[in-house]
């Protein structure tokens, strides 16, 4: 049975509240950074961050409040985390490669030619 969140103990609520603040912080630095960084490339890393960092201190937040509230472990929100933690980094890289393929389809100067990472390394 669950309680009323007015019966949280003390040590619950400041852990819950402070993991709120510390994900929703997260996740408005990331909106701001996508908004305020100049090129595509740039704006992919900021969301990641706050995406990430942001949805696992709101991930914990609940785990705490629904296991102090209901009186049993409650772990469901790890596979939200989990699928959060792999999708979405391998969707920003998917998007980062199909902007680079058509930039260089488009022949922007910007980008660097196909290949030429590799060939600095090589040498």
């Amino acid at each position: 049975m669950i309680h009323d969140s007015t019966d949280l103990p003390l040590w619950a609520a400041t852990t819950v509240a402070g993991l709120l603040l510390i994900g929703a912080s997260l996740a408005l630095i990331g909106a701001i950074g996508f908004l305020r960084l100049p090129t595509f490339y740039e704006r992919i890393h900021a969301p990641t961050l706050g995406t990430s960092w942001g949805v696992g201190a709101i991930m914990l937040a609940s785990m705490v409040f629904f296991s102090v509230a209901s009186e049993r472990l409650v772990i469901h929100e790890l596979l939200i985390g989990a699928f959060v933690t792999v999708t979405t980094p391998v969707t920003f890289m998917l998007l980062a490669r199909a902007a680079l393929h058509r930039d260089r389809a488009e022949g922007d100067p910007i980008v660097p030619a196909k290949g030429s990472g590799r060939d600095l390394v090589e040498k």
